[in-house]
């Protein structure tokens, strides 16, 4: 007759994994699912304080006239090179320059405002501006040209306010 024999362990107790693959693999998805979520619908207002707004976030192209920003800069007297011409920015309307992080208006013929894209609500870069204002394309917030105050849509705030130079046709930061 055999002997009952004990149950045998493939591991003993003390090695056992404190994490599985399955619930690692889980992990690593659910992170890779969620950052983007979490990113798309952050947000705060500490960026309305912000000239800069965080323009390392932006979008590398240009969607609006500035496509000949930084060709006219190599001869200017300031510390800073020109990024536009005043030809660039339209009279009773602007143009956004995503590279800068900035969007330039000119409310009225010779005055040049810029601030800046980054829109109060929740972060998003603002892609367009008109004669009814600064356009935000994530929730439909609208601003001012003269002011960046929000006229329509759910931003409660200004957009952040640029400091500007402008010597003969061409505007750069102050």
């Amino acid at each position: 007759m055999s002997q009952p024999t004990e149950p045998r362990t493939t591991r003993p107790t003390d090695q056992r994994p404190t994490l599985s693959r399955r619930h690692a693999l889980g992990g690593v998805a659910g992170v890779g699912l969620g950052l983007p979520l979490l990113a798309a619908c952050g947000g705060d207002d500490s960026s309305a304080t912000d000239p800069a707004g965080g323009s390392g976030a932006s979008s590398g192209g240009s969607p609006s006239t500035a496509g000949s920003e930084g060709a006219e800069g190599s001869g200017g007297s300031g510390g800073s090179s020109a990024f536009a011409s005043t030809s660039d920015v339209p009279v009773g309307s602007g143009a956004v320059f995503p590279d800068e992080g900035l969007v330039v208006t000119q409310p009225t013929e010779g005055e040049f405002l810029g601030f800046s894209i980054t829109c109060t609500h929740q972060g998003c870069p603002v892609d367009s501006v008109s004669d009814a204002g600064i356009s935000c394309p994530c929730h439909g917030s609208i601003f001012d040209l003269s002011s960046g105050a929000p006229t329509a849509g759910p931003a409660t705030s200004a957009l952040g306010s640029v400091s500007l130079t402008v010597d003969g046709d061409e505007i750069s930061r102050a």
